[in-house]
């Protein structure tokens, strides 16, 4: 038995759960923050819509070492915890991948020195380290004391994240790679969130415009670097803005991405397989 993992919160607003469950025989969805869960029952526990983790994220993260010793957990709990900050980026751009230039400010000090080095100026996004769903996200134009302010109030909840806005993505949207299983799945537009009125889905994220989308080789080419990073992923989906000399990664989502399998064909049927054969391999783990 697989357990497909959401939150008493969020699982009615997992549109993935559904056709994930129409494809896998033996599977179920389990709450994160249901105590009564027996975890051990499971073959594995696929972590997909657990979408509250950053509102409390000690609590999440326990949840995850502690389920991790009872059963196979998806994605590993390493990658869970290298990913929950978005200061990773960083580390991408080090790396050698292609992504919006990213700085990260851990106290008042650090967000001075990036007021007086002008990476407030201009068009800016400033946004939590730790965060989901643009919850606490914003652009700001040519206000660098808005700007300023919106990053201090954000310390209280630990590090925050300035980038420029990419201008090109009130265009062309974003470009979602979804990769299943170490390959390429399929890939989605979402259409530009911060410049734009939002509505939210019961205060867990912003509601997304999103359809089917043609990747471009250069998209893919992007997609296939950053998998190659992380070889034990079961899935990651790589978020792209449009660059003036190509796709920038803007997020890699490895805890609890949408899917967006309805998007496109055997999509659902894909990640059924994948998920599927997790259940069916032995975790030297926690065997």
């Amino acid at each position: 038995m697989i357990a497909l993992v959401s939150a008493r919160a969020a699982e009615h607003l997992d549109s993935d759960l559904p056709l994930l469950l129409e494809h896998l025989e033996d599977a179920e969805v389990a709450h994160w923050d249901d105590p009564s869960v027996d975890w051990s029952r499971f073959s594995a526990a696929v972590i997909r819509s657990t979408w509250d983790y950053h509102q409390r994220l000690d609590q999440f993260l326990d949840w995850a070492e502690r389920v991790a010793r009872l059963t196979r957990l998806v994605n590993p709990v390493d990658l869970i915890r290298s990913n929950v900050d978005k200061g990773y980026l960083v580390d991408l751009a080090e790396r050698g991948v292609p992504v919006v230039p990213t700085r990260v400010a851990a106290d008042a000090d650090d967000v001075a020195a990036l007021r007086a080095g002008g990476d407030l100026d201009g068009r800016v996004v400033v946004k939590p380290a730790i965060g989901a769903g643009s919850n606490g996200a914003a652009r700001h134009v040519d206000d660098p004391d808005g700007a300023e302010q919106h990053a201090r109030s954000l310390l209280s909840g630990g590090r925050v994240v300035v980038q420029p806005y990419v201008d090109g993505v009130d265009d062309r949207g974003e470009t979602g790679l979804v990769i299943l299983g170490g390959e390429f799945s399929h890939a989605f537009r979402k259409g530009a969130i911060l410049s734009a009125d939002r509505a939210w889905a019961d205060d867990l994220y912003v509601v997304e415009d999103i359809s089917a989308r043609q990747a471009t080789e250069d998209e893919l080419a992007v997609g296939r670097q950053v998998a190659k990073l992380f070889p034990e992923a079961a899935y990651l989906r790589v978020d792209l803005l449009p660059g003036r000399d190509g796709p920038l990664v803007s997020e890699v989502e490895a805890i609890e991405p949408s899917l967006f399998l309805h998007v496109a064909d055997g999509a659902a049927e894909r990640a059924a397989r994948v998920f599927a054969s997790l259940g069916e391999t032995p975790d030297e783990g926690h065997r």
